[in-house]
C-alpha cells in the first residue's frame, strides 16, 4: 500500500518525521502521493540537495513571504530558511511555522515536517535537544531503517552511538539485533522521545528490502504495537507493486459475543463444556493466544455464571442488559467499551469453541497488508467467523438493530476474503445434537 494510506492521512493534518532510516524520503514520498498541494517544512535544517525533492521551493523569512505562497498550484512545496555556508537550509522561526501551520489548517491542506537529524545513518539516538517537534501536530512517524541490524554499533552505522547503547542495554562494538532496536524504540528518551501528549504515534521500520528485514520488521511490529497507534513495515527505496508499505500493524481488540439466552437449545451454551472448559473459556484462550488485546466479553444472560467461569483470564467483562432485544445490542456493547484509537476489532462468538488461533492470526496479517474495511474466512463459497472489522466501520455497525450482528453492514462495505480450508469453523451449536457433532469432528474416536 502507499504511505498515505498506512498512515490514513486527511487533509489540514500535521505530521512530523523523526528517528533516522529514511525520514526526508518519507517526507518526500508522502507528499508525492498526496493530492497537491502539500506543504513541507523542517524544524531543524536539510540539505540543500534535498530540495530538489519538492516541485516548488520558497525561503520564507517574514510573515508577509508566507501570505505570498500560491496554495492554488498543484504541487508539493517546501519552505524553509535560507541556506547557510554548510549549505544545509535553515529551519523557519517559531511565528513563521506557527504561521504555516495556521494557513495549512484553514485550507485543508497537509503540512509535513522533519523534524529530526541523522547524519544519513540507519539509526540513532536523540540528544537533550532532540527531536524539535511541534506541540500542535496530529500524527508523529518515527522511522528506523533495518539495514542497522547485524551492524556493529559504532558511529558508521548509528547517530550517537553512546546514548544508543545506554538505552539499548549494549556496549559500543556489539553488534545490533532486533531485541536492542526495540529497547530503543520504546523508550520514552528513545523512539518516543518528545511526541506531544495526543499525538498519533506511528513507527515506520523502513529498509525491509529482503525477506530477512520483512521477518525482522514483522517480528518488531508485534512487539511495538504496545508502545505505537500503529507500525509500519516496508521499503521506500524498494517498493512493491502496491506502493512501500508491505504492512501496517496495530493492537487488534477482540469482542466475544456472550450474551444470548440459548433459547433454542435450552440451557447455556456459552457455559458448556467441551474439551474440558466451558466454551466460553475455549473462545477466550484462543482469542489471547492469538493475540488480540484487550479481549472483551460481553454478557447478558447468566452473566454471574460467565463472570466465575472467566475469572484469571486477562479480559474485560461488559454486562448488555439489554441482550434480549438481539445481537445487535451486544454488539453495540463491545462497541462502547472499545479503547480510544482502536483501530480494528474481531468478533468472536461463544457457541463456536473450535475457532482457530491461527485463523485469527491470518485475519489480522490479512488486513495489515490490504486494510480493506472488513476481512472475513472463506471456505468455498460460504463465509465464516471470526470477522475483523476496521475502524470506518464502527460508526455503521452502531446502527445495526434488532438480532443481527455484523453481517448486517457487509452490503455497504468492500470485503476481503482469507481462504480457509476447514470446514469445521462454520460449526457452531444451537440445537440438541449439534455438540456431539461438533466434539466428533475434532475427535472421532
Amino acid at each position: 500500500m502507499n504511505l498515505a494510506k498506512a498512515l490514513d492521512l486527511k487533509g489540514g493534518m500535521a505530521v512530523a518525521f523523526v528517528g533516522a532510516g529514511g525520514k526526508t524520503s518519507a517526507m518526500f514520498t508522502l507528499g508525492r502521493e498526496l493530492k497537491s498541494p502539500v506543504l513541507l517544512t523542517t524544524t531543524t535544517h536539510l540539505g540543500v540537495w534535498q530540495a530538489a525533492g519538492a516541485d516548488q521551493h520558497h525561503i520564507i523569512e517574514k510573515t508577509e513571504d508566507v501570505d505570498k505562497i500560491n496554495l492554488k498550484a498543484a504541487t508539493t512545496v517546501l519552505l524553509t530558511g535560507p541556506a547557510g555556508a554548510d549549505d544545509r537550509l535553515a529551519s523557519l522561526d517559531t511565528a513563521l511555522l506557527e504561521g504555516v501551520f495556521q494557513l495549512c489548517k484553514s485550507a485543508g491542506i497537509p503540512l509535513l515536517i522533519e523534524a529530526d537529524g541523522a547524519r544519513g545513518k540507519p539509526l540513532k539516538a536523540h540528544a537533550d535537544y532532540e527531536p524539535v517537534i511541534p506541540a500542535w501536530v496530529d500524527q508523529v512517524v518515527v522511522v528506523a531503517g533495518l539495514s542497522g541490524l547485524g551492524e556493529q554499533l559504532t558511529a558508521n552505522h548509528v547517530h550517537r552511538p553512546e546514548i544508543f547503547a545506554q538505552l539499548g542495554n549494549l556496549n559500543l562494538g556489539d553488534m545490533i539485533e532486533a531485541e536492542h532496536l526495540s529497547a530503543v524504540l520504546s523508550s520514552d528518551s528513545g523512539g518516543l522521545k518528545g511526541i506531544p501528549p495526543g499525538a498519533k504515534k506511528v513507527l515506520l521500520l523502513n529498509q525491509a528490502d529482503n525477506d530477512v528485514r520483512k521477518a525482522q520488521g514483522a517480528r518488531l511490529a508485534g512487539e511495538l504495537t504496545e508502545f505505537y497507534d500503529r507500525v509500519l513495515v516496508g521499503s521506500l527505496q524498494q517498493p512493491g507493486q502496491a506502493g512501500p508499505i508491505f504492512s501496517a500493524d496495530s493492537r487488534t481488540t477482540g469482542i466475544i459475543l456472550a450474551a444470548g439466552g440459548s433459547t433454542r437449545l435450552g440451557t447455556s451454551k456459552q457455559l458448556l463444556h467441551w474439551q474440558g472448559k466451558p466454551f466460553v473459556v475455549n473462545v477466550a484462550e484462543k482469542a489471547l493466544s492469538a493475540g488480540l488485546s484487550p479481549l472483551i466479553v460481553v454478557t447478558g444472560s447468566e452473566h454471574s455464571l460467565i463472570e466465575s467461569a472467566l475469572a484469571g483470564l486477562p479480559v474485560k467483562i461488559v454486562h448488555n442488559p439489554d441482550w434480549a432485544l438481539g445481537q445487535s445490542t451486544s454488539m453495540k456493547a463491545g462497541l462502547m467499551a472499545l479503547p480510544s484509537r482502536c483501530e480494528r476489532v474481531v468478533f468472536l462468538l461463544s457457541d463456536q469453541p473450535q475457532v482457530s488461533p491461527i485463523l485469527i492470526r491470518a485475519l489480522i496479517e490479512r488486513y495489515n497488508m490490504k486494510r480493506a474495511p472488513i476481512t472475513a474466512p472463506m471456505t468455498g463459497d460460504r463465509r465464516g467467523n471470526p470477522i475483523l472489522f476496521g475502524q470506518e466501520t464502527f460508526d455503521t455497525l452502531k446502527t445495526v438493530e434488532g438480532d443481527q450482528g455484523g453481517r448486517g453492514v457487509f452490503s455497504r462495505f468492500s470485503v476481503d476474503k482469507v481462504l480457509w480450508v476447514d470446514r469445521r469453523v462454520h460449526y457452531d451449536v444451537d440445537e440438541e445434537g449439534d455438540l456431539e457433532r461438533l466434539t466428533q469432528a475434532f475427535d472421532p474416536n
